[in-house]
């Protein structure tokens, strides 16, 4: 998946495989010029990705090769999936199961959105009917019965829209999944990896602490359907990106989210390594702080904190 800010960038990376080419020849030195042009990159990519505007910051957060939940899943061990809502079924946009996390017994949960055609089919591009909600429902209570840390993994465009899911109680599934979120006392951590869309995003994000990766949005809203509501016009969706405040940096202020975590440069896509240590320094350091309150306390202050959002910006 190429991005256009990026074609700078590519032309570059072109000539830099030209030069790695003619190396292995062996017929001419390059190597000094390989070591020239990798600088040049490296710097280019971080000059333009200080500067991404907020439409551009989109594109990298739904960019295809963008580490996804399986691939944090890497982070835990003796994974078990439990599967289905003990109502209607199984919902795979939302995977989730028994795990240990640095040695310790936990719920993960994530939006799984797929890397290939047939991967993004089966998991229904990250958009979860209601069983899933309710799965995430039934993961919340196991953790609460067994005390158990939550860890939840957000890449949503939003919950699915169709016919189907609202014949089967989409909101009610949402906002059952927010109250349970609520009431848990155990350790609930968050961390938006891509997008954050709206209820369907809030319904795993209603937690101790809100983690986001930098180039990861988070919004009420896509940027194309709020375009389309309020100018009638989804070509206008850069503009609607912009007043959206949809970037970490925003959302930090606004007291949305508790911490950005730095990405590799040029994106997580590009070092997946990287990202997911990244990830899971960040994780450690807020799990660690919520294990460290009182679990009353704890309930008290996630419900105050979530009920007070936008209570600072209110004349």
């Amino acid at each position: 998946m190429s991005l256009d800010f990026e074609s700078n960038i590519r032309s570059l990376e072109k000539k830099l495989q030209e030069l790695r080419e003619e190396s292995k020849k062996g017929e001419i030195d390059v190597e000094n010029e390989i070591v020239k042009m990798e600088q040049k990159i490296d710097k280019l990519l971080a000059n333009t990705y200080k500067k991404l505007t907020p439409w551009q910051k989109v594109a990298v957060a739904r960019h295809a090769e963008r580490p996804k939940f399986l691939d944090y899943l890497s982070l835990f061990d003796d994974f078990i999936e439990l599967s289905g809502d003990r109502i209607f079924g199984n919902d795979t946009a939302i995977i989730g199961g028994l795990a240990k996390y640095n040695g310790l017994p936990c719920i993960v949960i994530g939006q799984e959105k797929g890397n290939d055609t047939d991967s993004r089919i089966k998991h229904n591009f990250g958009m979860s009917m209601p069983e899933g909600y309710r799965k995430a429902y039934r993961l919340f209570e196991l953790a609460n019965k067994f005390n158990l840390p939550v860890i939840a993994f957000i890449d949503t465009s939003g919950a699915y829209p169709g016919v189907a899911s609202e014949e089967r109680g989409q909101a009610e599934a949402i906002a059952k999944c927010i109250e349970k979120s609520f009431q848990i006392k155990v350790p609930f951590i968050s961390i938006v990896i891509g997008e954050g869309g709206s209820g369907g995003a809030i319904a795993l994000a209603s937690s101790d602490y809100v983690l986001m990766l930098e180039h990861s949005v988070y919004s009420v809203i896509s940027p194309e359907g709020c375009a389309s509501i309020l100018w009638k016009d989804d070509s206008k969706a850069e503009i609607a990106a912009d007043v959206q405040k949809l970037t970490a940096s925003d959302l930090m202020e606004f007291g949305i989210i508790d911490y950005v975590i730095e990405e590799p440069v040029g994106g997580a896509h590009r070092n997946r390594e990287a990202a997911l240590e990244n990830v899971n320094r960040a994780v450690s350091k807020f799990l660690d702080k919520s294990m460290a309150i009182d679990d009353n306390e704890r309930t008290n202050i996630r419900r105050n904190k979530f009920m007070n959002i936008g209570n600072l910006y209110v004349n």
